[in-house]
């Protein structure tokens, strides 16, 4: 189910500099402060992360994979609200890493933010959303092993990243492209991975 408001990608940032606090911060602290009814959020926020250099916390990207996975699952099924389990919301991160993602990624957010905005809505409901939902499913998968192939699972993230900015800023035209981007992803990855 679609975000039923638009919202600024800078304002998940803020939300999540604000939660870190102390030497490190726990997955359940990130899903209270972004909002239990918040998976595009949620979604972004962990895909974001996964693209920066907090991406160097090991393991981050197969926990990044997992949280994806079960959220997008619960956003295919309908469901109103989020649950993760307890021992991925125990997870606790480094806040002196995450806010180093944080910073890193203002200055991209920022730009790419000034070309997004209403459009395609339809593109944003169902029967049409299922296609890159399912998508993300099966790429979330793959990404644990991805970690293997420099750089694979940062491609893959930011991927991840575009389809949650365009719910949350209602652009169709940005789950178009994460769509287009998603399908390409095996080429591309093939290519870096296995390419002369």
């Amino acid at each position: 189910m679609a975000e039923d408001q638009s919202h600024k990608l800078s304002d998940v940032l803020d939300k999540l500099e604000t939660a870190a606090h102390g030497d490190s911060i726990t997955v359940q602290e990130v899903v209270k402060e972004l909002g239990q009814k918040s998976f595009a959020s949620l979604i972004l926020i962990f895909a974001l992360v996964s693209t920066s250099p907090a991406s160097a916390i090991p393991g981050l990207t197969a926990i990044v994979a997992v949280i994806v996975f079960i959220l997008m699952l619960q956003m295919i099924l309908g469901r109103d609200s989020v649950w993760l389990p307890d021992v991925i919301m125990r997870r606790e991160l480094p806040t002196d890493k995450l806010c180093k993602g944080i910073g890193w990624l203002r200055k991209p957010v920022g730009f790419v933010e000034r070309f997004l905005k209403e459009r395609l809505t339809w593109l944003l409901h169902h029967p049409w959303l299922y296609l890159p939902q399912l998508l993300i499913l099966v790429l979330t998968l793959f990404m644990p092993f991805m970690e293997v192939i420099p750089t694979s699972g940062s491609i893959a993230s930011a991927v991840i990243a575009l389809f949650a900015a365009g719910l949350l800023t209602r652009d169709g035209g940005l789950v178009a492209l994460s769509l287009i981007l998603l399908l390409a992803i095996p080429v591309v990855v093939w290519q870096f991975g296995f390419g002369e």
